[in-house]
């Protein structure tokens, strides 16, 4: 086994992809998910090596980006008379790799967006700053989490059994703070297992995970690319964004929560 190779866990049934991180000195594996956001340790001979996957596929074999594309194709009419203005977002990932990742789809759906990687403890404290500065309409705060398995106690509704249910949380805090209105402000906030009930609680429209269980990398970027694009007039169908998601209803929720799309007149110069 080498830095970088990709693996499957033997005795958990090969069922999530890994990307070799390191090596500890106890001769364990620092494993990465190359789909789900998930971060675990196994010992080498636990692991079984495997072909590098195509990258952003979901288990029906229909890519993310190409879901939005088709998502958004009725906006996308050559001949109108009007310009586009699709909500901003501002997104804090915990993980570099799917940051790139989610940066890239916004670029692709024509969304403005800032993103920033910042260890998930430090990013309440970020935001104090960064929302003035940008001043979004979607805020997406995700990275990794899951729930511990060596001290968990079988109360899933303590958020102390997770990993940074409690960073995400505060993080959500201070952007309410920031902006009470969540249809004047919307935040998609959690990663795997995350905390939902809590999550919705500190002020988040969407979260993970109802069920607990892992969420694929690009679902909080799908949630929040369908808000900056449903009509500002429309509230987000919470059925079709949650249900288009590669997790699914156990991945992810949320309340009833106005778009952030806007149209303008009269279009200038080149098409928007």
């Amino acid at each position: 086994m080498n830095l970088g190779d990709y693996v499957v866990r033997i005795s958990y049934g090969k069922d999530v992809v890994f990307r070799i991180q390191g090596f500890t000195e106890k001769r364990l594996a620092v494993l990465k998910g190359v789909q789900y956001r998930l971060l675990a340790d196994a010992p080498i001979d636990d692991l079984e090596p495997v072909p590098a996957p195509v990258l952003q596929e979901d288990s029906r074999g229909i890519s993310l980006l190409e879901k939005n594309r088709l998502h958004f194709a009725g906006l996308r009419k050559t001949e109108k008379p009007f310009f586009e203005v699709p909500g901003t977002i501002l997104h804090l990932d915990g993980d570099a790799m799917y940051l790139r990742k989610s940066m890239a789809l916004y670029s692709e759906l024509r969304i403005p967006a800032e993103g920033y990687h910042l260890k998930e403890s430090e990013m309440a404290e970020a935001l104090v700053r960064l929302l003035p500065k940008v001043k979004p309409d979607i805020v997406v705060v995700t990275g990794h989490d899951g729930i511990i398995k060596h001290r968990f106690d079988g109360d899933k509704q303590n958020i102390n059994n997770y990993k940074n249910s409690l960073n995400f949380l505060n993080a959500v805090r201070v952007a309410r703070a920031y902006e009470r209105n969540r249809d004047a402000l919307t935040i998609v906030a959690g990663a795997c297992q995350s905390h939902f009930e809590a999550l919705l609680q500190a002020g988040a429209n969407f979260a993970s995970s109802p069920a607990r269980i892992l969420i694929h990398a690009l679902d909080p970027v799908y949630i929040a690319s369908k808000s900056a694009y449903t009509p500002v007039k429309e509230t987000v169908n919470l059925y079709d964004v949650i249900t288009h998601t590669v997790s699914g209803l156990d991945g992810l929720g949320g309340i009833e929560t106005r778009g952030n799309f806007r149209v303008g007149l009269p279009r200038v110069g080149g098409e928007n």
